[in-house]
């Protein structure tokens, strides 16, 4: 009871952190159709602009700062880039994003350093939330969880009951009706996607010190936040948060499970033999193949609903 109990909780507080990040690549793609590749490095980029001005400045008013200069730099690149190879198409739209994530992570190397920056949690959220069966649930990932529940109803607020939502959700689907009523469009456009980019930012500011802040950050969760994206269905939100926290447990649970594949079916009751797709195979521990694990969703749910759990718009 005390290992399921305490991997749920683990297992949401890192589901609810890859929601942090997956939510604004699924706010861009479903107002814009833009698949933003360079999406995790903006999480970098959060990481280390709550880095620095931590430094100076201390962690709670990084919350703010970090994720607004990632807004603004992700509304610069709309505005100065990626709107004028829009209407190519696409596939440059994906290879702009493709190079901007190249050209972060040089710079932040050039800038940072090649190695992880010594950005920590802060001194009050350091401590235990709280002991269940004898384990201490830390407080930091509860203040993780809480942010991120936060969002998720500000970002629901923001879509379903304000003027705000309402236009950029018109914009998305009779774009020359909004703007005959005097709304212009394309800055709707790059105040969503500098939007999207300061959620990444934020995951970047809550997630950096939770783990480790380095060059190869973006990389290690870039494809992951794609699975959730994929899984939980193209462009829907609600998706993104069941896949995340599916993904999250599934995972965490693969983690702390020491048993072998071939001690998991002897447990369920199913016989291996040597002969069963090659006995190595079935040597191999359950926390071993959990990496893999969110990719065979991945492939899993892409055979038998192409759509997504809950996406309703093809890819």
């Amino acid at each position: 009871m005390e290992f399921f109990t305490i991997s749920l909780l683990n297992g949401i507080s890192y589901g609810l952190l890859l929601f942090m990040l997956s939510s604004g690549l699924t706010l861009i793609f479903s107002m814009m159709g833009v698949l933003n590749f360079a999406h995790a490095s903006f999480y970098m980029l959060g990481a280390y602009f709550a880095y620095s001005t931590t430094v100076y400045l201390g962690f709670w008013p990084a919350l703010f700062v970090a994720p607004l200069l990632v807004a603004l730099l992700g509304a610069g690149f709309e505005k100065y880039c990626l709107r004028r190879v829009h209407k190519f198409g696409h596939v440059p739209e994906l290879l702009i994003t493709f190079g901007l994530s190249f050209i972060i992570l040089e710079m932040a190397q050039l800038v940072w350093g090649t190695s992880s920056v010594d950005y920590r949690v802060p001194a009050e959220l350091s401590g235990p939330l709280f002991t269940l069966y004898g384990t201490q649930f830390p407080m930091y990932r509860g203040f993780m969880m809480l942010v991120a529940v936060l969002m998720l109803i500000a970002i629901w607020l923001l879509l379903t009951r304000t003027r705000i939502g309402l236009v950029i959700q018109a914009a998305l689907s009779h774009p020359e009706t909004v703007e005959a009523l005097g709304h212009n469009v394309p800055r709707v456009f790059m105040l969503v996607f500098g939007g999207g980019a300061a959620l990444a930012g934020l995951a970047g500011v809550i997630g950096g010190n939770a783990f480790v802040t380095e060059p190869g950050m973006a990389a290690t969760v870039g494809s992951v936040i794609f699975v959730v994206v994929v899984v939980g269905g193209m462009g829907s939100l609600t998706g993104a948060f069941v896949a995340s926290l599916l993904i999250g447990v599934i995972q965490t649970f693969a983690v702390g499970i020491d048993y072998s594949l071939l001690g998991a079916a002897g447990t369920v009751g199913v016989t291996i033999t040597p002969q069963t797709f090659g006995f190595a195979l079935w040597k191999l521990k359950i926390s071993q193949i959990a990496p893999i694990l969110p990719y065979l969703f991945l492939v899993l749910v892409l055979i038998f609903r192409p759509k997504g759990l809950l996406g309703t718009r093809e890819g």
